[in-house]
């Protein structure tokens, strides 16, 4: 039988290699055990230098997305010009959203940045940052209770790989984000005004890409993340309200793995996933509470809107403003339409399909509002935090007019 084979060849090169194969593997094992205990006992000598490993290694993130994105040579004069520019945009675009929104902007937006891609990554590094803090905390409170050399040794690993995968998804969108209004969330300071970033080597490279004009282009996202500077500082509670979801999702978090921990460790969390598995929804959904759940799809529906009306007021204003518009939204569209399968599947893996389909549904909403009632009553939203539409009313905008008229 084939599984005998090498047992019936004893003698001559097969045999030898057979007896050569095993020698080998058992010389590698024995090498991969050697360094194995040599890597553990270098990690619980830092431990007991630095303390246990946190669970992100932000120096790793950023040499992991810098290896995605190496330096792309720019210069102090392509940055004060570029940076002169996109203040123009700005400023261009200013007037034009308060007149079409009916709503007055509370300040000169003048924290425009013209960034490469390296410096967006550490951007959003130091945001994520703050972030990520309650869950720092949460794993500093784990890895204290756990022997020194489980500190080190599973400790290092998560930070390996959670750190590899921050490190590839930063480095992924920081050759594809082509602009974004950066409002801190659960910084240790109270902030009130954001920074306006423009990924200039990736806007440049869609405009050559898809053959459009750039100026235009360049006011049509400018309309997008000036009108993200609208939603958050013209409506102040609106950032105090993501942050409390973010805060209340992070509590029920350290909750449910400390209920776990003490009450079935993974056992209950397995329970919980069969226990889903018959449920709608992403497939993130599948691994949270009942609580948990309700939060994401809170935050899922206040996301939606926040770029719905940012896409509902680009396509409002582009239409206008914009000779080659239609050729513009054509063009972006078909290019999304037409990922590559790499692409395809890591936007699966990482769950920003299931982000970006909540975009659309968000701009779906918002221009059917806007249809029916009026900008003046899509406005409504950002009242008060019981205006902000479900989910259920993201999908079904009739229920969100029904519910607000009612209660005018």
């Amino acid at each position: 039988m084939a599984n005998n084979w090498n047992n019936t060849s004893s003698s001559g090169a097969a045999g030898n290699n057979d007896k050569f194969g095993k020698l080998a593997a058992g010389l590698g094992l024995a090498t991969a055990a050697a360094f194995g205990v040599a890597w553990a006992n270098a990690r619980t000598k830092a431990a007991q230098r630095n303390g246990p490993p946190t669970l992100i290694d932000w120096l790793r993130v950023r040499e992991i997305a810098l290896r995605l994105n190496p330096q792309d040579g720019t210069t102090v004069e392509w940055r004060t010009k570029w940076n002169t520019y996109y203040s123009q945009m700005v400023s261009r675009a200013v007037p034009l959203i308060e007149e079409y929104t009916h709503t007055a902007f509370p300040r000169n937006l003048n924290t425009v940045n013209a960034v490469s891609r390296i410096e967006w990554v550490d951007a959003n590094i130091a945001s994520f940052q703050q972030l990520f803090e309650p869950i720092e905390r949460l794993n500093r409170d784990a890895v204290q209770r756990s022997s020194p050399v489980s500190q080190a040794v599973f400790g290092g690993v998560n930070q390996l790989l959670i750190s590899g995968e921050m490190g590839l998804l930063l480095g992924y969108l920081a050759r594809r984000v082509l602009g974004q209004y950066d409002l801190s969330l659960l910084g240790k300071e109270v902030v009130t005004t954001g920074r306006v970033y423009f990924v200039e080597p990736n806007i440049s490279a869609i405009c050559q890409a898809l053959n459009v004009e750039g100026d235009e282009f360049r006011l049509w996202i400018a309309l997008h993340e000036t009108t993200h500077a609208f939603e958050f500082e013209s409506h102040p509670w609106v950032r105090q309200h993501f942050n409390s979801i973010l805060e209340k999702y992070f509590s029920y978090i350290t909750d449910d793995l400390s209920n776990m921990r003490n009450n079935g460790g993974l056992s209950g969390f397995v329970q919980r996933v069969r226990n889903n598995s018959d449920q709608s929804g992403a497939w993130l959904e599948r691994i949270m509470t009942p609580e948990q759940k309700n939060l994401f799809q809170e935050l899922q529906a206040l996301m939606s809107i926040v770029e719905g009306y940012s896409n509902h007021i680009m396509n409002a204003m582009g239409s206008k403003l914009m000779p080659n518009y239609e050729q513009i939204k054509e063009r972006v569209e078909r290019r999304q339409k037409e990922r590559g399968i790499i692409d395809q599947i890591f936007m699966r893996i990482t769950g920003l399909g299931l982000k970006m389909e909540q975009y659309r549904l968000g701009e779906i909403f918002v221009d059917a509002v806007v249809a029916k009632k009026g900008i003046d009553f899509a406005n409504l939203m950002w009242d008060r935090p019981a205006y902000i539409p479900t989910m259920e009313e993201v999908k079904k905008p009739e229920l969100w007019i029904t519910r607000i008229e009612l209660s005018q």
